[in-house]
């Protein structure tokens, strides 16, 4: 590697596309010089998709149509031509690598046919993923492109906790279970909470919800190590997301399938693009628009699918809590986790019996750019709402990999 040398981040969400340029040296310097964050990137919603820019000379938001990711990535590329910052290195955040990946890895031909290889595994990221990469190909040709996984996180978690009670030999031949997701995400919270924090690593126990506007999840995690996370197999399962419907009936799948014959592409379009919030509410997949119309006759739904969110939410803080046995902290992360004091407070009442106590006052001023320690001072756990650096993490990722190779 260079002394100095650019890397530049992708982050593809279900309905975002975030990216962040950071400089790197000896090690990876934690403040991006440019980024941006499309926002509404295909989706149904009373608002219109925009891109939001920081950076040399930069900073404007541009309301433009997002019609998927490639679109949002070829407009960010342009932005960075514009403002004149140089790429060296190219990092994606991969949502899952299945058994075939379990570190990053640098993008070649062969790689890129493994990585194809997994885009069923994670039906509305992977294959958005892969076209961003695409994207980055032609618009930047030769440039030295590598991926970074979020399942690799959860490869500590118990085999009572990520194996599926189903025939062994079923879960040998697809190699079915639970492998996480939000990796990257959880990696940042786990090495820098503790700080933030005022607590050691050692024996420390927190529940972190990572709460974004397309996909949600949350994970048990002990000593930095994740125990357990809501997602499974799939980063379908789980939380009730923005278009996906997180934890239903397996039965009712089958069915469908059986008795009225949707078929297996209709269903998971189904399952996975059109259910969720935006299949209760009707009118949104985004939650900010559904709390702005809770209360509101004619946008009924949007209460409905408010409680359902913040119910499943709660379960799953619950259970995480007594399986650790207690927790010490409690973290909010991702855009709603840091920037939605309604949801957090909602999430946090009735939790009083495990030692959360939320300082309302401060709950409702936190800060949407840094951590901000929302629990009371009498609060046997502790509460923080705190962003996440995932691309931070994904170029500390690539530095590793390319360390002592000349990228330029």
């Amino acid at each position: 590697m260079n002394k100095e040398q650019n890397i530049l981040v992708f982050n593809c969400g279900s309905s975002s596309l975030g990216c962040k340029v950071f400089p790197s040296g000896e090690a990876v310097n934690a403040r991006p010089i440019f980024s941006a964050k499309a926002h509404r990137v295909g989706t149904k919603g009373s608002e219109p998709s925009f891109v939001q820019y920081q950076g040399p000379g930069v900073s404007q938001k541009i309301v433009v149509p997002l019609p998927d990711h490639r679109v949002a990535a070829r407009h960010i590329l342009e932005q960075i031509r514009k403002s004149g910052v140089v790429v060296n290195l190219i990092g994606h955040r991969f949502v899952h690598g299945g058994d075939i990946f379990k570190t990053a890895v640098l993008i070649d031909p062969h790689v890129m046919q493994k990585l194809e290889q997994c885009a069923s595994l994670a039906p509305i990221h992977n294959p958005v993923t892969l076209s961003v990469i695409r994207e980055c190909q032609e618009t930047l040709p030769g440039q030295l492109q590598y991926a970074a996984f979020d399942t690799s996180f959860h490869a500590s978690i118990p085999d009572y906790a990520y194996t599926y009670p189903v025939p062994k030999t079923i879960r040998k031949r697809f190699h079915f279970r639970k492998y996480g997701f939000h990796g990257l995400s959880y990696a940042y919270i786990a090495r820098t909470a503790p700080a933030i924090l005022g607590l050691p690593l050692d024996n420390l126990s927190m529940v972190v919800c990572h709460l974004g506007t397309g996909g949600s999840s949350v994970c048990a995690i002990r000593n930095g190590l994740s125990m357990d996370n809501s997602m499974g197999y799939s980063p379908l399962t789980g939380l009730m997301m923005s278009t996906r419907c997180g934890d239903i009936d397996p039965m009712l799948s089958l069915y469908l399938m059986v008795t009225y014959n949707v078929r297996p592409g209709d269903l998971l379009e189904m399952l996975t693009e059109k259910s969720g919030l935006l299949g209760i509410a009707g009118f949104s997949s985004d939650l900010r628009d559904i709390i702005q119309n809770v209360g509101l006759k004619e946008k009924e739904r949007a209460e409905l699918a408010f409680q359902m969110y913040v119910h499943r939410l709660q379960k799953y803080i619950g259970s995480y809590i007594a399986a650790l046995g207690g927790i010490d902290a409690l973290v909010f992360t991702d855009d709603i986790g840091v920037s939605n004091w309604l949801v957090r407070e909602n999430a946090c009442q009735g939790l009083n019996v495990f030692g959360v106590d939320l300082d309302r006052e401060a709950n409702h001023s936190a800060s949407v750019a840094s951590a901000s320690l929302i629990s009371s001072p009498t609060s046997r756990v502790k509460v923080l709402a705190m962003p996440t650096e995932e691309e931070w993490v994904v170029a500390e990722e690539g530095a590793k990999l390319t360390r002592g190779r000349v990228t330029s």
